[in-house]
């Protein structure tokens, strides 16, 4: 194990935010996470688990020991005529695993194609896109107890998903850390092209036939078109979560608003952030060295030199901007350290 002090965490966010860490520690396997966290025990420092670092806003130094999880590897657990079950590393990245099921002719995680982050995040954000979520494909999940260092196995039901939301990020957050997950996969593709703009964008390629790389390119070329690249410019993808509000609140701001955009869910209609965001007068503005994306309003951005407290106090602007037009409450979806 290797400990390492007083590093630049720049590299290890999408932000690209230089924030540094005390303490900063690479581990790829449970054992070494162990050893880690017994490290820092013994010293009395805090950990910090980190991914992808594609979810996170850091508005502050971290002082204690920061654990980047690179746990890998990719394995059939199970299968049968119709699925099959694959168990992935925490550590493996994410849209990397997306191609290869891919390649594999395995099915359900096409639509998520080009989102950032990790494998061991997917569950805690119960990420989405296109129509698909996480839970959609989800069979189980191992995770360490950092208080006990000891392994335990969590199902669809143990994990309570919700609309970018798990138990992990409530109730059990900060309490474990997960080192692999396993996803069951359809054999035979079932296409889910109702959402965004993919039979459209389909339709521009008339010699394709549809398949799941077919979908995956289309995916991957929406996203590029709207969402700026975090090796260009610093971002975390979507900010904000798109906020439910019930169907009488939708009504009547309809009656100010005919062009208000919605879509039916159990729970009420579902708005979208981005065009609140617009509609407020955010789109493209800039501050400084930070700002909001000018093709795509749901994201914010670090042009250079940006801190992360300053896009922290830009998305308070902004929330506040949207509640005092809509009423309607934003609620971040990435984390702030």
């Amino acid at each position: 194990m290797n400990i390492q002090e007083n590093i630049s965490l720049k590299p290890f966010n999408t932000f690209s935010l230089d924030k540094k860490a005390r303490f900063f520690t690479s581990v790829n396997s449970r054992e070494q996470l162990i050893e880690a966290l017994i490290w820092a025990k013994g010293r009395g420092l805090e950990v910090f688990i980190l991914g992808g670092g594609s979810n996170i806003l850091l508005t502050q130094d971290i002082n204690s020991l920061v654990i980047k999880i690179e746990i890998s590897g990719i394995e059939i657990v199970k299968e049968d005529e119709e699925f099959v079950w694959v168990k992935v590393g925490a550590g493996e990245n994410w849209h990397n695993f997306v191609l290869f099921a891919i390649e594999n002719g395995w099915s359900g995680i096409e639509n998520l194609s080009l989102i950032p982050g990790t494998v061991g995040a997917s569950p805690m954000q119960n990420i989405g896109a296109y129509g698909v979520e996480i839970k959609d494909v989800f069979e189980s999940l191992k995770a360490l107890n950092r208080a006990t260092l000891e392994q335990k196995e969590f199902n669809a039901e143990d994990c309570r998903f919700g609309y970018r939301e798990s138990v992990f990020k409530h109730e059990l957050k900060g309490k474990f850390i997960i080192t692999s997950v396993t996803y069951k996969l359809r054999k035979k593709p079932v296409f889910n092209l109702e959402y965004g703009a993919i039979k459209e964008t389909l339709a521009e390629w008339p010699d394709k036939e549809v398949s799941l790389k077919s979908v995956s390119d289309a995916i991957i070329k929406i996203r590029q078109s709207k969402l700026p690249d975090p090796k260009v410019i610093g971002n975390a993808g979507s900010f904000f979560k798109n906020p439910t509000i019930s169907e009488e609140s939708w009504k009547a701001l309809q009656e100010n608003y005919p062009s208000i955009p919605g879509y039916n869910v159990p729970d009420g209609v579902k708005i979208p952030a981005a065009w609140l965001i617009e509609q407020s007068g955010w789109k493209g503005r800039k501050f400084g060295e930070i700002g909001v994306h000018e093709k795509q309003p749901l994201v914010l951005v670090n042009y250079g030199t940006g801190d992360g407290f300053d896009i922290k106090l830009l998305s308070e602007k902004i929330q506040h901007s949207v509640f005092e037009k809509f009423g309607i409450e934003l609620h971040p979806e990435v984390n702030f350290i």
